[in-house]
């Protein structure tokens, strides 16, 4: 092996640690509870995290995409907090990336429309159909895709997301074949897939 050889492996290495370290650091964090400081996340905390063994039991992730303006996924998060269980989700996520934690874990926002796609367009249903629904599933909202519904989540949502679906798993032990789009498990807007391309990150990204 040449030095060129040798110095790419000790680096390759050195970053299969690092990653490691940090995948074992954010899941000793998902354990615990108050307002945890979570590396790479600018968080926001209306609820703080309880007892996560006293906490509803989550089994899903939906991803929803919100068609709102920059600034709507603070406001939306207000408004949750206030009221938990009104339409909406548990946590929401900026289009500069701050994540608003809006309901205390043991309640149930009303997100989802049951589970009623059963056409196998996106996903096979089968699993899905009348399952995959509000009350056993944490919602994430993505705002800021107004006035173009068709407009993808920002690089900073992006980033975000991908530490935060490791939390969320790593948190309710979801597996990662669990992150639905919206519009894979609902009929949802025509015009464009609502959660998609967030949701096939998250499964792609893996551990």
């Amino acid at each position: 092996m040449n030095l060129r050889s040798l110095a790419l492996a000790v680096c390759a290495f050195a970053f299969s640690v690092s990653a490691s370290a940090q995948t074992s650091d954010l899941a000793a964090i998902a354990r615990s509870s108050g307002t945890p400081d979570i590396p790479g996340l600018k968080m926001v905390w209306l609820a703080p995290w309880g007892d996560v063994a006293k906490a509803h039991p989550w089994r899903n992730i939906i991803v929803h995409q919100t068609e709102g303006p920059a600034g709507s996924a603070r406001d939306g998060a207000q408004a949750q907090s206030k009221n938990p269980t009104r339409r909406g989700v548990m946590v929401w996520v900026e289009t500069d990336g701050t994540v608003y934690w809006a309901v205390a874990e043991h309640l149930v926002p009303t997100h989802g429309d049951g589970a009623n796609r059963n056409d196998n367009k996106y996903i096979d249903n089968g699993p899905t159909y009348r399952k995959v629904v509000g009350d056993n599933s944490v919602g994430v909202e993505f705002a800021g895709n107004y006035p173009d519904v068709t407009r993808g989540p920002t690089e900073a949502q992006i980033a975000a997301w991908r530490i935060l679906v490791k939390v969320l798993r790593a948190r309710y032990g979801i597996p990662r074949e669990r992150v639905y789009a919206h519009n894979w498990i609902d009929y949802k807007d025509a015009r464009y897939c609502e959660g998609c391309a967030l949701a096939t990150m998250a499964r792609e990204w893996g551990e």
